[in-house]
C-alpha cells in the first residue's frame, strides 16, 4: 500500500464519482479505477458499493476513510514541520500583517527585529486576518497581526491593544463645524463606506457592528476591497468611513479626520501564531512590542 492509494480512494470517497475524482486527481478514470480494486485486493476487502448511484462505500470503506484521511492530514503536517526547519535553517521569518497595522506600530517592531537579528531573512506578505490562520497552519508564515478575533485550536492569539476608531469625512462635510468628537449618529444618514469587502468575517463586520448595536442603521452600505479606496470615495464625498486612528497621517486631500464619542468604537490589533510554537523568534517579537509600548506608555492588551 502506498501513499498514492489513499489519496486517490480518499477523493473517490469525497467525490463519490468515479470520473470527478479522476478530474479532481489530473488522472485518467481507468488507472484511478485499477488502483482502488489493487487497494481492495490488498486489503482482501470491498471499499466501495460499487453499482449504487452516487457512489457509497461499505462499512469497511468508511472505517478506512477516517483512518485514511487522518493519515494524509498527519503527512502534511510533516511536510509542513520540515519546511519550517528548512526556513529555520536559511534564517527566514514571515510575518503576514493586515494593511492598516502598517499605519500604525508594525513597522517599528520590524526595524527592531531587523537590528536585533540582521542576519535573518524578514519575509512580510500582506493578507486579512482569516487568510492568515490558513497561512499560519500551512507554514507559510510563523506569525500575523490581524484585527478579528478568530477562535481556532490550532492557533494561539495575543491580544496586543485596542486601537481607536475615528471617523473619516469628506473635508467640506457640515458635521465638521462643532469641532467636537462625532458620534455614530452624526453619521448615521451618511452611506456608509467598510472595506474590505472579501473574505467575511473582516474589518467590515466590526464597523457595521458598531452601527447595529447601536441600533442605526445607516441609508446604505458601500463594500470596496481596501483602505485606499475607501479613502477615496470619502475624498469624493461619496460618503464617510471609520478608520483605526493610525490611518489619520494618510491622504490629507478632501478628507477630514475626528475622534469618535464612543467607548465601544475599537479594534483590536491582534497577534497569532501556531499553538505550542516556542520559535525564540516570536517571543522576540513580543518581547520588542512590550518594549515599546513602555516607552510609549501604551497599555499592553488593552
Amino acid at each position: 500500500m502506498e501513499l498514492r492509494h489513499l489519496r486517490y480512494f480518499v477523493a473517490v470517497a469525497r467525490e463519490r464519482n468515479f470520473t470527478r475524482a479522476a478530474e479532481v486527481l489530473h488522472i485518467a478514470q481507468p488507472p484511478l479505477s485499477r488502483q482502488i480494486q489493487q487497494l481492495e485486493d490488498e486489503l482482501g476487502i470491498g471499499l466501495i458499493e460499487r453499482g449504487s448511484r452516487p457512489l457509497r462505500l461499505s462499512e469497511a470503506g468508511r472505517l478506512f476513510y477516517e483512518q485514511a484521511v487522518q493519515v494524509l492530514d498527519r503527512i502534511d503536517e510533516i511536510k509542513t514541520l520540515v519546511s519550517r526547519l528548512r526556513d529555520a535553517d536559511r534564517g527566514r521569518f514571515s510575518i503576514g500583517f493586515v494593511a492598516s497595522t502598517l499605519y500604525g506600530k508594525l513597522p517599528e517592531v520590524i526595524r527592531s527585529y531587523r537590528a536585533a537579528r540582521p542576519n535573518v531573512e524578514i519575509a512580510l506578505l500582506e493578507m486579512t486576518s482569516l487568510e492568515q490562520i490558513a497561512a499560519l497552519k500551512e507554514g507559510r508564515i510563523d506569525v500575523g497581526f490581524g484585527r478579528i478575533p478568530l477562535d481556532d485550536p490550532a492557533l494561539e492569539r495575543q491580544l496586543l491593544r485596542n486601537e481607536k476608531l475615528i471617523a473619516a469625512v469628506p473635508a467640506n462635510h457640515p458635521v465638521l463645524t462643532s469641532g467636537k468628537a462625532l458620534r455614530l449618529e452624526d453619521l448615521a444618514d451618511e452611506l456608509l463606506v467598510v472595506y474590505p469587502r472579501a473574505p467575511r468575517p473582516s474589518y467590515a463586520d466590526q464597523v457595521l457592528s458598531l452601527f447595529r448595536e447601536a441600533g442605526l442603521k445607516p441609508p446604505g452600505v458601500q463594500e470596496v476591497r481596501e483602505l485606499q479606496t475607501a479613502l477615496g470615495l470619502v475624498a469624493a464625498a461619496m460618503g464617510v468611513c471609520l478608520v483605526p486612528a493610525s490611518v489619520e497621517t494618510l491622504r490629507r486631500d478632501n478628507v477630514a479626520y475626528r475622534p469618535l464619542d464612543s467607548v465601544q468604537a475599537v479594534s483590536p490589533i491582534i497577534m497569532s501564531s501556531r499553538k505550542g510554537d516556542r520559535s525564540p523568534e516570536i517571543a522576540l517579537i513580543l518581547r520588542l512590542i512590550r518594549q515599546m509600548y513602555r516607552r510609549e506608555k501604551i497599555v499592553f492588551g488593552a
